[in-house]
């Protein structure tokens, strides 16, 4: 019957313009229309990634909850944590509409938002709002128009810190012209710099572990992995997103809305971003925390990133098309892949890395 009523409630949502049925969908978590949909805990999910003990490694992605309208009503859902944002210091209003499109026949999606946003101050009242202590993390960005984008990052770092459980320097969206040119060698040293300065003045004044997370491209060639990596291990940066957004169009079977500007995510998106996944493992050894992300909307494409590299994945895209009940499903299917392959974690199954993966590298 729930799964019967979400069919009915997606079909309605399907029928709008797809920024007003996001809309609709965070003002049905915030009511409460939507049930909890957790699965039953599994000891064999729990992760401690970056000195943070995550209930199980399904993650919503940052994109979704942009405005941290609706974290705790995300966590209930199944997710082992949530991201907000991205959040720029000053409220902006992104790109002009129309500016995400739905390839239905892909099950993808094509966005140029722009980092549409309201703002530091607005999201900050509400995190300190949440009634628990949730596992929130803040994915920070610069505004379109800032003069020092860098110091955009860090005043991220300043203001979300008493709240966020993690951060990421979001520096890889194709929607905000430049922004990725900070995944240039010298433009991330400066940035990573910065960052991670401001970082450990307030951890050490919160007396607190905050790690940060750098999410990069899926569209980077051999040699920006390579300067990315390198950048990644020498400086203390806790982890690693893989990845957001891709420019490509390469499969698409929807011409006509392929054609539109944006970044492409959804199913299409799975087997380049694990790929990238894969080659940037190989690179920065077996220790420094990944997160993976692009085209996750099964349990079995869940446990590819895991086989891939990963240490703990999201996915946003895949619940437009598959409903709020996908991460229960995928978390309850983790689960049973533990029963079939007798696994004491699911961690373990980065030992069976596969094949395909290994030769894609």
């Amino acid at each position: 019957m729930k799964a019967h009523l979400e069919a009915l409630a997606r079909r309605a949502l399907f029928l709008t313009d797809p920024e007003m049925a996001h809309g609709l969908s965070i003002k049905a978590l915030r009511s409460g229309l939507v049930p909890s949909h957790a699965a039953p805990a599994d000891a064999r999910l729990r992760q401690s990634v970056a000195g943070i003990g995550f209930p199980n490694p399904l993650g919503m992605a940052a994109g979704y909850d942009k405005n941290a309208e609706v974290p705790e009503a995300l966590l209930r859902l199944g997710f082992g944590f949530t991201e907000i944002g991205t959040v720029t210091p000053r409220p902006q209003a992104g790109n002009d509409r129309p500016r995400i499109f739905r390839l239905v026949r892909d099950e993808a999606v094509i966005n140029r938002l722009g980092f549409n946003n309201e703002g530091h101050a607005a999201a900050l009242d509400r995190l300190k709002a949440c009634r628990a202590d949730p596992l929130i993390g803040v994915n920070i960005g610069a505004n379109k128009d800032s003069t020092d984008r860098v110091n955009d990052y860090v005043l991220g770092i300043r203001c979300f810190a008493p709240v966020a459980r993690y951060f990421t320097a979001n520096i890889s969206s194709p929607n905000t012209p430049g922004l990725r040119d900070l995944q240039a060698r010298g433009s991330l040293s400066a940035l990573l710099t910065a960052v991670l300065e401001a970082r450990d003045i307030e951890a050490r004044k919160l007396k607190r572990k905050l790690p940060v997370f750098l999410k990069i491209a899926p569209d980077l060639s051999d040699e920006g992995l390579d300067d990315i990596a390198a950048e990644a291990l020498a400086h203390p940066l806790d982890g690693l997103i893989i990845s957001n957004t891709t420019l490509s169009r390469a499969g698409l079977t929807d011409t006509r809305q392929a054609a539109e500007a944006g970044g492409l995510s959804g199913k299409p998106l799975f087997d380049a971003s694990t790929v990238v996944l894969a080659k940037m493992r190989q690179r920065v050894g077996p220790d420094l925390p990944i997160i993976g992300v692009g085209g996750i909307h099964s349990a079995e494409t869940a446990a590819e990133k895991i086989r891939a590299g990963a240490d703990l994945v999201q996915l946003y895209s895949g619940m437009i098309f598959e409903g709020p009940g996908l991460p229960s499903r995928i978390v309850s299917g983790l689960s049973r892949l533990c029963d079939r392959e007798g696994l004491s974690s699911i961690r373990d199954i980065r030992n069976s890395r596969t094949a395909y993966w290994a030769a894609k590298v």
